[in-house]
């Protein structure tokens, strides 16, 4: 996957597909561009991701993860091109929610607006200690609408959430940990390599499995215990006739490291 993206930077090595908001002269903030190219890369993958297991969505640069969406871009525009655009970016965050393959954000600096509603739509995150979130939609006169309040409300619960959306205020990477919204908080120097060592060690494990727990954590999450537990089941049943359930067992019984083929 290593098109001509004019707004990203896009690369694979050892199963793992590195994408980069590829803007630093504006902060990495969202055009129609990058969103289209966004969408393009996330419902690729829900088509075809070949033989990759894990993805992993930073910025470039050291001062800003993403700061939303472009507001040069979008000032002047007329209601129905304002509402065209943001189809477009409805779809982008969908096409992410949907992607198969873990998603892991290393947010290297400011994620604001729809930076910090990116944030929230993947599987977990990782920032450098100089990040700061905000969603500051209210005070534009809108508010967040690329899942900002359904995902930060299950990232952080329903309290903070309001807190965090009803102000607009930013919010340091320690308290995004400490309110469930990043994983861990790493020195600048860190940030990539722990969270490529952290894609590594998923994308080592058997893919069926990985794709097949990430979707039973994340659609039953929004289910009845119960309902959730019958999701867990069919998921599970699912890698049971697999080549590679015969290797993981096979491998584990020989004292050797598994060869997974996705099969």
């Amino acid at each position: 996957m290593s098109e001509g993206y004019r707004t990203l930077a896009v690369e694979s090595a050892d199963h793992v597909l590195v994408v980069t908001l590829d803007r630093p002269d504006v902060m990495n903030a969202l055009n129609t561009e990058m969103l289209r190219e966004l969408m393009a890369v996330f419902e690729r993958l829900q088509v075809d991701h070949g033989d990759l297991r894990c993805v992993i969505l930073t910025g470039r640069g050291d001062k800003a993860f993403c700061a939303g969406g472009d507001l040069k871009e979008r000032r002047g525009m007329t209601d129905e091109t304002w509402q065209a655009q943001h189809a477009i970016v409805e779809r982008m965050i969908r096409a992410i929610l949907n992607c198969p393959l873990p998603i892991i954000g290393a947010i290297n600096g400011a994620a604001y607006g729809g930076g910090c509603e990116l944030v929230a739509a993947v599987d977990f995150a990782y920032a450098s200690a100089n990040a700061r979130f905000a969603l500051t939609e209210v005070t534009l006169g809108i508010m967040p609408g690329a899942g900002g309040t359904q995902n930060l409300t299950r990232a952080v619960g329903t309290r903070r959430a309001k807190e965090i959306i009803l102000t607009g205020l930013p919010f340091t990477a320690a308290e995004a940990a400490e309110w469930g919204l990043v994983n861990k908080v790493l020195a600048p120097g860190e940030l990539m390599n722990a969270v490529r060592a952290t894609a590594a060690r998923i994308a080592g494990n058997a893919p069926i499995s990985v794709r097949q727990a990430k979707q039973s954590i994340h659609r039953g999450s929004q289910m009845s215990l119960w309902d959730g537990l019958a999701f867990e089941i069919e998921a599970y049943n699912r890698m049971v006739p697999t080549q590679d359930r015969q290797e993981g067992v096979n491998a584990f019984n020989e004292k050797r490291k598994p060869v997974w083929r996705g099969r």
